[in-house]
C-alpha cells in the first residue's frame, strides 16, 4: 500500500505552493508567460530529483499533487505521477493553461508498441502560453517527470528540438497524440493521447502508481535511481554507480564507496533531503542497494 502525510482538511494551500516555490529557489512569479515557464521547469529539474527512495523502503507516498507539493517543499522528490501531477497543480496556482495527458516511457526495442497506443504509466502536461509578441497563444509540451528529459519545455510541434548538445523530437501519431524521442536515455521513447486526460484517469493512475510501486517486476522496485538534470548534463545515480552525463566536458562514472558516500551524494548532488530517514532506514536501504549492486556486477562477470 502506499503512504504519506495526512491530508489537512482545511489546507492553506497559498503557503503550500509558496513553499514549494522556495524549494525552486523561485519567490517572484508575475503573469504566466513563455519565460516564466521555462524557469520554472529549469529550477523544478535542477532542484527537485527523480528518485524512489520511499518506494525502495517499502513506503511509496501517494501521488495527491497536494500532498506531493508538501513533500516537494520539505526536500523529497519523486517520479513522474509525483514530479510532473504536482507541478501542474502548481502552475494551475500560478494562473497557467495546463492540460494533463495519459502518457507511456517505453525501451527503444518497444518503438512499435510505441506508435500503436499508449501503455497509461506515465503523466504528460501540456501547457498553453501567451506569446507577447504577437498576443496569439503556443502550445509547449512540459515534462519535468522524466528524470534525464529535456531541461526546457519543448514547443508542441513535429520536428527535431535542440538545447545545447542535447537533441529531442516530437512526432504526430494518427489516432493516437504524440511520441517523444530521446535516443540513449533513461526515458528514449515516451508518448502521450492528444486529448485531455478525463475524470477517469486519475484512477487509472493511481493503480497504475500502486503497481509501479509495490510489483517485484517494477524497475522502481527492482533498482535505486536518483537523476538530477542541469543546464550543461544529467546526473545518475543507479544503486552504487554515480554516473555524470555531459557531452562538452565528457562522461564520468564511478562505484560509491560505502553508506556515508552513498547518502553525502544523495544529498548533496541529488538535493534529496535525508531529515526523513531513520538510521534504521538509512541502513536497510544501503543493504537494499549494495546487495542490489553485487547482484549486478556477478552478472556481469566482474
Amino acid at each position: 500500500m502506499t503512504s504519506g502525510t495526512t491530508a489537512d482538511p482545511h489546507p492553506d494551500v497559498d503557503a503550500i505552493y509558496a513553499a514549494y516555490l522556495r524549494r525552486l529557489g523561485i519567490e517572484e512569479t508575475g503573469a504566466p508567460s513563455v519565460e516564466g515557464l521555462f524557469a520554472l521547469q529549469r529550477a523544478h529539474l535542477e532542484r527537485v530529483p527523480y528518485e524512489n527512495v520511499d518506494i525502495q523502503l517499502g513506503r511509496a507516498p501517494g501521488i495527491d499533487p497536494e500532498l506531493t507539493a508538501r513533500r516537494f517543499a520539505a526536500g523529497r522528490g519523486g517520479y513522474c505521477f509525483h514530479l510532473n501531477g504536482a507541478f501542474a497543480a502548481l502552475l494551475d496556482h500560478l494562473g497557467y493553461e495546463v492540460t494533463r495527458h495519459v502518457g507511456g516511457v517505453y525501451k527503444e526495442s518497444q518503438a512499435e508498441d510505441a506508435a500503436r497506443g499508449v501503455s497509461g504509466d506515465h503523466l504528460a502536461l501540456t501547457v498553453r502560453v501567451p506569446e507577447a509578441a504577437d498576443g496569439g497563444t503556443r502550445v509547449y509540451y512540459v515534462d519535468a517527470g522524466l528524470g534525464d528529459g529535456p531541461y526546457e519545455p519543448l514547443p508542441l510541434r513535429e520536428g527535431s528540438h535542440r538545447q545545447g548538445a542535447f537533441a529531442y523530437s516530437l512526432e504526430r501519431l494518427p489516432g493516437t497524440g504524440w511520441l517523444y524521442r530521446n535516443p540513449g536515455s533513461s526515458a528514449p521513447l515516451a508518448n502521450f493521447r492528444a486529448e485531455p486526460a478525463g475524470p477517469a484517469a486519475a484512477a487509472a493512475f493511481e493503480a497504475e502508481h500502486l503497481r509501479l510501486s509495490t510489483s517485484e517486476d517494477s524497475g522502481f522496485v527492482r533498482t535505486f535511481a536518483a537523476l538530477r538534470r542541469d543546464a550543461d548534463g544529467i546526473d545518475t545515480l543507479r544503486g552504487r554507480v554515480l554516473s555524470r552525463i555531459d557531452p562538452v566536458h565528457g562522461n564520468t562514472e564511478r562505484v560509491l564507496d560505502g553508506p556515508e558516500e552513498f547518502y553525502a551524494v544523495l544529498e548533496g548532488v541529488f538535493g534529496r533531503a535525508l531529515d526523513d530517514l531513520t538510521p534504521a532506514d538509512r541502513a536497510a536501504l544501503w543493504t537494499r542497494v549494495a546487495r542490489a549492486h553485487d547482484n549486478w556486477t556477478a552478472a556481469r562477470g566482474h
